[in-house]
């Protein structure tokens, strides 16, 4: 649900229009959203086949989910910019088809650098379908109607995200991981169709209008360049030569980016006036360090019941069902509790009791039961998480002005991938572990993950407005 959460921003802020068949637009949008949704989860039920079958070690591990969320970290500002200047429909079959080939690609994969590589390409792919499918679904419907929609989108995007793993399990135990691949191309398949066939040609945005080519060039090599020597500071060689000059590069290609980035302005891929609110700067630092706490322990905790508790990858992928569907039944709750008293209590209750879900993984040993090793922590981690959802898409829309509504909400769910992508090339200790080690590190991992989701609640509740509004 971490896409889902953060992206009903961009919907919500677009402008109303016009489109002949509006359901059949939802159910384009939604065919080529769960592409991204569903493969983001599946990927990491498969890691040890993926790693088993192309003898991958660790860091190899934590690239193939992270050559993913690069690309879809750093581009998704751009990938919407695309559309407003060319057509949204036409970005959008362009990302499906993109997404397509990369799967495609992943599925005949030879090796790991292969690999890789495709998974890049799903990455670029995604940036480009995921926002505008969401600008396309906000322009098909106004009013009522658009929030009707929007909570069929949101649930069936719950419910996909419930039954991807369960599904990519059984494929990777019954046919093999290369499937979870090739499952996508006839989804691909019926979402170009139907966008072509249903969805409104949009003319082209002003040809004044400059992208922002560099600010998106740099933001991707910077996040290379950071990701890479965490990859390497966390590997077996630790804190070597490399991995620092890798981040001296990293935080020097940040610096350039922000300078780029101050002197467009508003033209900027990620205008920096958004951060003159203070409300706003807390929710960005709460995003990052929640998101990227639950990333995370996404990607552990299929990895350690597979490769150290022996389930198959349909038990592992079937452990994390209650997730999704405790996310999908509170969060709408939880967004009517926040619309009463303010986001700032719930948005720092919320990660604390996360918080207290990390704690409850240190239970989890070898001869722990999924009833109390596992299931308690989901349950709690999805208690928090849904408590944290509806309340932090409001406050970040309301943390700004309204011409930058969109700038910030596009932002707050760009910076939630990274904070994803920083935490897998932070859990290389915990991939190359081995045995009993493995459970010691996954222990470690459980207690940064905790840490992340305490300072998360402290953002909010020393940074957050009452109202989250701009003034504050």
């Amino acid at each position: 649900m971490q896409w889902a959460s953060s992206d009903v921003c961009a919907v919500e802020a677009a402008e109303p229009g016009h489109a002949d068949h509006p359901q059949l637009v939802l159910i384009t949008c939604i065919l080529a959203s769960s592409l991204a949704f569903v493969d983001g989860s599946v990927v990491n039920v498969g890691l040890p086949a993926i790693g088993q079958n192309l003898h991958g070690d660790a860091a190899q591990l934590q690239w193939i989910v992270n050559s993913y969320l690069l690309p879809l970290s750093a581009l998704l500002l751009l990938g919407g910019a695309l559309g407003d200047r060319f057509g949204r429909r036409r970005i959008l079959t362009a990302g499906i088809a993109l997404f397509a080939l990369g799967s495609a690609l992943c599925g005949v994969a030879p090796s790991l650098d292969f690999l890789l590589i495709a998974r890049v390409i799903q990455g670029g792919g995604a940036a480009l379908l995921l926002p505008n499918s969401l600008a396309i679904l906000g322009n098909a419907f106004s009013g009522e109607a658009r929030g009707r929609a929007i909570g069929t989108w949101s649930a069936v995007s719950a419910i996909a995200a419930a039954i991807g793993p369960v599904l990519g399990g059984w494929l990777i135990d019954s046919v093999g991981w290369r499937s979870i691949f090739f499952i996508n191309l006839p989804i691909a398949f019926g979402g170009v169709a139907m966008a072509l066939a249903y969805v409104p040609h949009q003319k082209r945005g002003a040809d004044g209008a400059k992208l922002d080519i560099w600010g998106a060039f740099l933001a991707t090599v910077a996040l290379a360049a950071l990701t890479w020597g965490l990859t390497l500071g966390s590997g077996p060689t630790g804190w070597s030569d490399m991995a620092i000059i890798v981040m001296t590069v990293g935080a020097i290609l940040s610096a350039l980016f922000l300078w780029i980035e101050r002197l467009r302005g508003d033209d900027a891929m990620t205008p920096l006036a958004v951060f003159g609110s203070k409300s706003f700067v807390g929710l960005t630092v709460l995003t990052f360090l929640l998101y990227g706490a639950l990333g995370g322990i996404l990607v552990l905790v299929p990895y350690i019941l597979i490769q150290g508790a022996h389930y198959s990858a349909t038990a592992a992928g079937a452990a994390l069902l209650p997730f999704p569907i405790v996310v999908a039944i509170a969060s709408p709750i939880m967004g009517g509790i926040a619309g009463r008293i303010g986001p700032r209590l719930p948005l720092t209750i919320g990660p604390m009791i996360v918080a207290v879900g990390f704690l409850l993984f240190l239970a989890l040993t070898p001869s722990a039961s999924y009833w109390m090793g596992v299931l308690p922590a989901i349950l709690m981690i999805s208690l928090g998480m849904a408590g944290a959802v509806a309340p932090l898409t409001t406050a970040v829309l309301t943390s700004v002005d309204e011409r930058h509504t969109g700038s910030a909400s596009g932002l707050n769910s760009a910076v939630s991938r990274a904070g994803g992508l920083v935490a897998t090339a932070l859990l290389g200790g915990v991939l190359a572990a081995q045995g009993g080690a493995l459970y010691g590190a996954f222990h470690v991992a459980a207690l940064f993950g905790a840490a992340a989701s305490v300072l998360a609640g402290a953002c909010a509740f020393l940074l957050v407005g009452a109202r989250a509004n701009s003034s504050a």
